[in-house]
């Protein structure tokens, strides 16, 4: 393909593979074997290359502009792994930046980039990738993600941080073992500040130096599907931070970030916007996406901050925003983006999942853009996560009052496909952990944690889970050490710890929790409002069979009357039980529907559930 080409398309917003021509590629011009570089300065004035093959002079290598501000330079002593910058100069003066579509960089706290050949992976995972489901069809199999940051899942005994390499003995099989069959990954690409927890990228194509070589990345995620488990990253096309070495300013103007006063900046958070109506941009941001599923076998993108690029006047008071076309707060480049993103990664890989985290009521976000959606496969339920964590450190003797945090959500469960989120984002800054957030004693915060589980795992939508909570870790999250696994060696916590694993194993092995997760026909209320007793009673329905759910948040044991068709029923998951950490008050195996109708149904039984726990049944 001519040069002129891709360089034509990505000044057009089409190329999704820009990284094959921007950055640093290995190259042979005439005899000579060398480093190509290139990269889009517009508004520079002269661009110079400087690394260790020219000893950082700023005035050895000066790249030619080639049209459109896209400078290019053959480097015939650049070797693999040396660091470079380019030293761009701009009516302000000179500023060293690093490449933006570099694969590799050093480590932080130093900031150059570095030239990388991916090596020839031996990759084991066809047949994964080949079995995952295509364009929607994921949406009646089952989803239980563990979310993680590589950096703090565990440290070695100096403090120091495990490769993807090496994490790959360590978590791909606790992973497994616990029950989840998705993991995702809090951002991997690039970034200067640990405390951003990697949501302030400076490299969008260089998974970061902390976790290793993009080899021992890419390692991690083949062990990962040799055991049936997807991987989904979080990625960040809503803002990028300002050190002088990234995006920030690139050629001395704002270049990826928005020109406007009023859309260059977010303000609380310190970082810019990018231009989402420049198609260099557009073609930036997607070719980064596409890179990851493409190189490193992703299996899906979580895009964070998505109501952020929606919206023209996020977190703004009047006066700092200017409306749109149509007078209002819609920020139409934005949206204009995110379904050419959204088409883009599903047309090039069909069986790429992407997940918008997005907390308003903005319509539409997981219907196809064919009619007028923005494409997404599954949005965070924030509303229904504010509303049981505001629930959960309730005293039960009042929690009548606050019934409706937990059948609320009912109202709009499918009005998109959801994902129900406990992330990293709840158990920190004084929000406590997910145990520490349950009212009451000790042992009433685990039997509070049970009781939840039950009740997340079988309300509507797939599931994510922050590590650490799966075996009760008190402490909040803290990004520069490992989880408190000794945690596990306290009988609370290693029996917590069981119960995660078996209800994990019980949601992935029964299709009522999961099969139908949009619509009516996959649940059914058999009592939504009883808030004096703080119960909940509904049935999960797929394929003609029905387990039904009872949970009880209140700190009272209940014999309650449930509806049922006739016939004997199995107790087929119970979070009372010793093995769990539970007191085993009530051992009925099983329980006969007779007598009268109820709540629907033509017979009944009265059902024996412990104080904060709940039980599941399911019809012989």
């Amino acid at each position: 393909m001519s040069d002129s080409i891709p360089k034509y398309l990505f000044h057009q917003g089409t190329n999704f593979k820009s990284y094959e021509y921007f950055g640093a590629h290995f190259d042979k011009v005439g005899k000579k074997n060398g480093v190509t570089f290139r990269v889009w300065a517009n508004s520079a004035e002269s661009v110079f290359l400087v690394g260790d093959f020219n000893g950082w002079d700023v005035n050895a290598n000066p790249m030619t502009n080639i049209g459109n501000g896209v400078f290019e330079t053959f480097v015939e002593n650049a070797k693999e792994l040396d660091c470079y910058k380019y030293a761009i100069k701009t009516s302000k003066g000179v500023v060293l930046k690093a490449d933006p579509f570099a694969f590799y960089a050093e480590k932080a706290p130093n900031t150059a980039s570095r030239i990388y050949k991916f090596k020839k992976f031996k990759w084991t995972d066809s047949e994964f990738l080949s079995g995952r489901a295509q364009n929607g069809e994921h949406h009646n199999l089952p989803m239980n993600v563990y979310e993680v940051n590589l950096t703090s899942f565990v440290r070695k005994e100096d403090g120091s941080l495990y490769t993807a390499r090496e994490l790959a003995k360590i978590l791909v099989p606790y992973v497994k073992k616990m029950g989840y069959n998705f993991v995702e990954f809090m951002p991997v690409t690039e970034y200067p500040f640990d405390g951003s927890w990697g949501y302030q990228v400076t490299g969008y194509y260089a998974i970061t130096s902390r976790l290793g070589t993009p080899e021992d990345f890419k390692y991690l995620i083949n062990a990962f599907h040799s055991q049936g488990i997807g991987v989904i990253v979080d990625w960040v096309p809503a803002h990028f931070p300002k050190d002088e070495h990234g995006l920030y300013e690139f050629d001395g103007a704002p270049l990826y970030e928005n020109h406007g006063w009023d859309r260059i900046e977010h303000a609380t958070w310190g970082t810019r916007r990018f231009d989402y109506g420049r198609t260099e941009v557009q073609s930036f941001l997607v070719s980064s996406a596409c890179f990851l599923f493409d190189e490193y076998h992703i299996d899906g993108i979580r895009v964070d901050a998505v109501a952020s690029m929606l919206y023209l006047d996020y977190d703004k008071k009047p006066g700092e925003w200017i409306p749109n076309e149509y007078g209002d707060n819609k920020n139409l480049e934005a949206i204009a983006f995110l379904r050419k993103l959204n088409d883009a990664v599903h047309g090039a890989f069909p069986r790429a999942i992407m997940i918008a985290e997005e907390s308003t009521d903005y319509s539409m976000i997981t219907k196809p853009t064919s009619v007028g959606g923005l494409g997404f496969d599954y949005k965070w339920n924030m509303g229904w996560m504010n509303d049981v964590l505001s629930y959960v450190p309730i005293d039960p003797y009042f929690r009548k009052y606050d019934h409706n945090k937990l059948n609320f959500s009912l109202c709009y469960a499918f009005s998109e496909h959801y994902v129900l989120p406990i992330s990293h984002d709840e158990v920190v800054h004084g929000k406590k952990s997910l145990l520490d957030k349950q009212f009451g004693s000790y042992e009433q915060k685990f039997a509070g944690v049970r009781a939840f589980m039950g009740y997340m795992m079988s309300h509507p939508g797939k599931k994510l889970m922050f590590m650490g909570s799966e075996f009760g870790q008190f402490k909040e999250w803290a990004y520069k050490e490992g989880l408190e696994f000794f945690m596990k060696g306290y009988d609370k916590h290693n029996r917590l710890s069981q119960f995660f694993k078996e209800l994990n194993n019980f949601y992935l092995n029964e299709p009522c929790l999961y099969g139908d997760d949009d619509g009516w026909d996959g649940f059914n209320w058999l009592e939504a409002n009883d808030a004096d007793n703080n119960v909940l009673a509904y049935e999960r329905r797929y394929n003609g069979e029905t387990v039904t759910c009872v949970i009880n948040f209140s700190g009272e044991d209940k014999v309650y009357k449930v509806g049922l068709d006739k016939g004997k029923y199995d107790v087929v998951f119970n979070s009372d039980r010793v093995r769990y950490g539970g007191k085993a008050k009530f051992k009925n195996r099983v329980y006969t529907a007779k007598g009268c109708a109820w709540q629907g149904k033509e017979s009944s039984a009265d059902i024996k559930v412990s104080a904060l726990s709940f039980i599941y049944l399911k019809r012989k």
